[in-house]
């Protein structure tokens, strides 16, 4: 008899056929059946709007979703930064599997790192500022504010495209860099081209930036059962947290928000989890940093944990000011 063949729903885009077709295989092996990709074009995909022009929240996601519920695929993969944080009815975010380097990247000319490309261009570009390239105005908030406490002389340049798209402009001499997220350059076999990785304590992550989430209809448990062996808890747990605390904000993924939570030690039942946030306006002149630890327990609990914790900072957050942060977004 011929094993049925499930259809792995996945946007067009290289990264985006590369990160699926590792699920894909991950699946195939789980579940004794061959796994198929079927490219879907989403919103975001044709718009050549920025994505705080269109809203940011679901464009890459909505048509995935529409085809699994519709029977089309029978599940689908994103990035998890890309995905809502209100639950969708009818579907199931079955797995999130081992989340991979969260850090952003620095694709620069001549090689250079930040302080290089900026010390070179102010001394060889007659005192011209470095053009930075980034979509996103998370980035764009903590890489100004970073210049700014540093004396660096940058501009940051509103961008979108593909991974090709975006490091085109710097090897077209348009721009001088960009920002990119490193997880992605990593699973193209790409991130060779990253000419510095940028630490956390220069900038923080989207919520959810370098892991994956695999979803598929909530009536179908027993595909629901054998994704769930894909499932990382201590990744599940850090971007739980780190979307409750989006989520407790009321911003979506293309809000001037970041976030990293890191599980301390996972060798005994209980352990604790650390949450850092920010926000702040994409010129970077005001930015608003907190972080805040707790206790979690991986067990069946943990996720309830993760997100009071993620609540509790963005309250504290908000207590500050967050939310007149997040409403100046003029780019």
């Amino acid at each position: 008899m011929k094993q049925k063949t499930l259809r792995l729903g996945t946007r067009r885009s290289a990264l985006a056929t590369a990160q699926s077709g590792m699920v894909a295989e991950q699946v195939a092996e789980l579940t004794g059946h061959p796994v198929e990709l079927v490219e879907i074009t989403t919103y975001g995909d044709t718009s050549r709007e920025h994505l705080a022009q269109i809203g940011g929240t679901g464009v890459f996601v909505s048509a995935l979703r529409d085809a699994l519920l519709d029977g089309r695929i029978d599940l689908a993969v994103h990035s998890l930064k890309d995905l809502p944080t209100a639950d969708p009815a009818g579907l199931l975010l079955a797995a999130v599997p081992q989340r991979e380097d969260a850090r952003d990247a620095l694709v620069a000319r001549d090689g250079l790192t930040l302080e290089e490309l900026v010390e070179k261009c102010v001394a060889h570009g007659d005192g011209r500022p470095a053009r930075i390239g980034t979509g996103a105005p998370r980035r764009m908030a903590q890489l100004n504010a970073y210049a700014a406490a540093h004396g660096l002389a940058v501009e940051t340049v509103p961008i979108r495209g593909n991974v090709d798209t975006r490091i085109g402009y710097v090897h077209s001499g348009e721009l001088d860099a960009v920002v990119l997220a490193a997880a992605g350059l990593s699973r193209l076999g790409r991130l060779s081209e990253a000419t510095q990785l940028l630490g956390f304590d220069l900038m923080l992550p989207a919520p959810g930036q370098g892991a994956l989430a695999v979803e598929c209809a909530a009536h179908d448990t027993r595909l629901a059962a054998a994704l769930a062996a894909l499932d990382h808890r201590p990744t599940r747990a850090a971007v739980t947290a780190e979307r409750a605390l989006l989520a407790a904000l009321e911003a979506g993924c293309s809000a001037p928000v970041g976030a990293l939570a890191t599980v301390l030690g996972t060798d005994g039942p209980a352990t604790e989890l650390r949450l850092e946030g920010v926000v702040g306006t994409p010129d970077g002149t005001t930015l608003l940093q907190m972080s805040t630890t707790g206790p979690i327990a991986l067990d069946e609990t943990f996720e309830q944990q993760a997100a009071a914790l993620g609540r509790d900072l963005a309250a504290r957050m908000l207590a500050r000011g967050a939310a007149g942060l997040m409403g100046e977004r003029d780019l």
